[in-house]
């Protein structure tokens, strides 16, 4: 057993996939792409496929199908084959002249029984069976238009995107979030015939939506997976009130009763809700370089943890938006590229100056061994500087392919250095300390009260003034860090004049980002009125206040011992009882927090191994999505 784990066990599955793929076109999902991207790079694939017809295609409804001279055909989907899926799988295959199909999903038969409604009892006897990819398998014969061709349905556990060998993260689970009080009156709406639920403390499966008690089972089957892969029966423990729900599936999965029976080793599995601490997720505090190069440089196409990385520098192309999209772009996933990945995994693990310093080390050994002209300069090290060792690579292609991944990771570090947005990242350090001293000493309403002056127009802007994005950055930190609060007079005044200074802005706004769009319900800052965007606002706060709160239910957690004298005290199982610990943070953690978790454990259990997971690397703008979304009880889970 070991941290690498996470590795070999997203490694193994594409391996399973490679062996199908030979000369195929190949269709992949967005999720399934990125663990593919993060566990052996999309070069292993194509590789595997070989010869010059096949393509790599996107799955999606419009995706082109296969001409005459490609008669094979394999779909990597991270979701269950049901619904918009299936319809999705049936109009390629129509539109093609395939012959022989394979469709491999990462969700479980097991699952699949759960969504077709068939009950425990009889799934049970269904074991070792799989009534349900057959089916399919003679629809894909359907479709191709003759039953003696040949088509194959089976699951791969293609859960995880491992962006280093102790951090993992679910891309097709990246949305999931943990829910808040004002969840509990939409799931009693839902269920008027049954008793209502008093709070967060109260819900269970049984009062969960049908397709977020799906998606959970979606994501147990998985961990169920690595488990497995790691030989380990585990120890399910949770912090929250989603969490607790996915712990208690993982616990009760019935396919993997016998495979706890046969495992060798123990590891305690600990959920936690990302809700009970918003703080560290929106706050400024992480001195590490890749949070900033996370945050500040464009999310790559289709992805939720890696990040566009301008090449022009590279080229005799000119610098302009023009040029932009004609070379393809860099990213931090460097699979195949082991000095990049090396650079990668201590960019992950050291501080920011460290971080840039060790940057120039690996540019200025790769320069040394291609014997390119480098000239040492010691002392701080500066975008410019970086960028001249970058460009001794630009005319020399020999040079180019040996470094190509440290080339990428040294120009997402530049990029970052020069982007205003780091030098803003100061800024918000700087407020959050004043905020976090204010707190100690006065209440949120005088809180709220110097954040107002803060909230400007667009017109009365500067480059070092809060956007609206950034002002919802700022109040998810004040309201998370203060916790629970009482609701008196002054807090109403203060909390009413920031939201009317707040809606003000947002309809002043010559154009509506997406996470404005989502808010307020419109598409557009000429149809949203003053009166629109207050009424939005004021369920944002109302949001706001049930994050204050997420807190308030961890009275029951700290009471965990049985209350009694010394001489007896009750022995409760506990998550340090066994060798490996996985930790799983639902809504997502920054590569802070994953560092910070991963030095605890060493120092307070040497010998100890822990396994990060998590449903994405957030950013700070991540929460505010995540937060206000509309849809947590109701994922789309493709059909």
């Amino acid at each position: 057993m070991s941290a690498l784990g996470v590795l070999s066990f997203t490694q193994q599955g594409w391996e399973q996939v490679l062996a199908k793929v030979k000369r195929a076109v190949v269709y992949l999902d967005a999720a399934c792409a990125e663990s593919l991207h993060w566990g052996c790079g999309s070069m292993r694939l194509l590789e595997a496929v070989g010869g010059p017809a096949c393509q790599l295609r996107e799955f999606e409804p419009d995706a082109v199908g296969g001409g005459v001279k490609q008669p094979k055909a394999v779909f990597v989907l991270s979701c269950l084959l049901k619904g918009r899926t299936v319809e999705t799988i049936r109009d390629i295959i129509c539109r093609s002249h395939f012959q022989y199909c394979v469709v491999v999903t990462a969700v479980s038969h097991a699952v699949h029984l759960t969504a077709n409604h068939v009950p425990a009892a009889a799934a049970a006897e269904l074991e070792g069976q799989h009534p349900v990819f057959e089916q399919l398998e003679e629809k894909l014969c359907e479709w191709m238009g003759n039953m003696n061709y040949t088509a194959e349905v089976q699951h791969v556990p293609l859960l995880l995107a491992p962006a280093a060998p102790y951090l993992a993260l679910t891309p097709a689970f990246a949305s999931l979030f943990p829910l808040l009080p004002q969840d509990v009156h939409l799931l009693n709406s839902a269920r008027p015939d049954k008793r209502r639920l008093g709070s967060l403390g109260e819900v269970d499966a049984s009062t969960l939506t049908p397709n977020l008690l799906l998606q959970i089972r979606c994501l147990v089957s998985g961990l169920s997976s690595l488990c497995e892969h790691l030989g380990v029966r585990e120890e399910c423990f949770a912090v929250g009130s989603l969490s607790r729900v996915i712990a208690a599936d993982l616990a009760n999965y019935a396919p993997a009763k016998n495979r706890r029976k046969n495992a060798t080793g123990r590891a305690s599995v600990v959920f936690v809700d990302r809700t009970l601490d918003l703080t560290g997720a929106v706050g400024h505090h992480g001195d590490n370089l890749v949070e900033k190069i996370i945050s500040v440089l464009p999310q790559l196409p289709g992805h939720t943890n890696d990040v566009m990385v301008n090449m022009v520098e590279l080229t005799a192309l000119q610098h302009g938006e023009e040029n932009q999209n004609v070379i393809a772009p860099g990213c931090l996933a460097q699979s195949n590229d082991t000095a990049a990945k090396a650079l990668w995994e201590a960019l992950l693990n050291t501080k920011h100056k460290e971080a840039v310093m060790e940057v120039r080390r690996h540019l200025v050994e790769a320069a040394s061994r291609e014997n390119l002209p480098i000239k040492m300069s010691m002392g701080r090290v500066t975008p410019g500087q970086l960028t001249s060792y970058i460009q001794l690579f630009k005319n020399n292609l020999k040079a180019l392919r040996n470094h190509c991944g440290l080339l990428q990771l040294g120009l997402a570090t530049v990029q970052t250095l020069k982007h205003p947005q780091t030098a803003k990242w100061d800024n918000f350090l700087a407020f959050e300390r004043l905020l976090l001293q204010s707190i100690g000493e006065s209440s949120i309403s005088t809180v709220l009260s110097q954040l107002l002056p803060m909230i400007k127009p667009s017109t009365q802007r500067t480059n070092d003034d809060y956007n609206p994005e950034e002002l919802l950055i700022l109040l998810i930190y004040i309201y998370s860090v203060t916790g629970e609060f009482v609701v008196d007079k002054d807090l109403g005044d203060a909390e009413e004049k920031v939201k009317k200074a707040l809606a003000q802005v947002f309809c002043e706004e010559s154009e509506l980002s997406p996470l404005l769009q989502k808010i307020t319900g419109c598409d557009s800052s000429i149809n949203l009125t003053f009166h629109k965007s207050k009424i939005a606002v004021d369920e944002l706060f109302s949001t706001l206040r049930d994050a204050a709160g997420a807190r308030s239910l961890m009275k029951q957690f700290k009471s965990v011992c049985v209350p009694g004298n010394h001489s007896h005290q009750v022995s409760r199982p506990h998550p340090s009882d066994h060798p490996l610990l996985i930790l799983f943070v639902v809504g997502g953690i920054t590569v802070s927090e994953a560092k910070m978790v991963k030095d605890l454990v060493a120092s307070l259990k040497p010998g100890a191994q822990v396994i990060l997971l998590s449903t994405r690397l957030l950013k700070p703008l991540n929460i505010p999505e995540l937060l206000f979304a509309t849809d947590r009880l109701h994922p789309d889970l493709g059909f």
